[in-house]
């Protein structure tokens, strides 16, 4: 089983984006896994690290995403108020 740390120590505000992957924050050039906070409930498209594409359906809002993503796509994802933790 992967490690997974149960507090984070960097975050930022996702910007959905088909093309871009999630920069972070420490390190604007390189992409870093994160796990996402959900603030309005929605639809969350995403690719994984592992690089699979996946849509969570009615993620409610104020859910931490256990999983691992490196990027939040546009198209299909209705979400508001992404947030990137490290």
């Amino acid at each position: 089983m992967a490690y997974q740390k149960l507090q984070q120590g960097r975050a930022a505000e996702v910007t959905p984006d088909d093309i871009n992957k999630i920069p972070y924050i420490g390190y604007p050039s390189e992409t870093w896994p994160c796990v996402l906070y959900i603030g309005v409930t929605g639809d969350v498209r995403v690719l994984t690290a592992g690089g699979d594409d996946v849509i969570f359906y009615n993620v409610q809002g104020g859910t931490v995403l256990p999983i691992q993503v490196i990027q939040v796509f546009t198209t299909n994802t209705t979400a508001l108020r992404i947030v990137a933790l490290w």
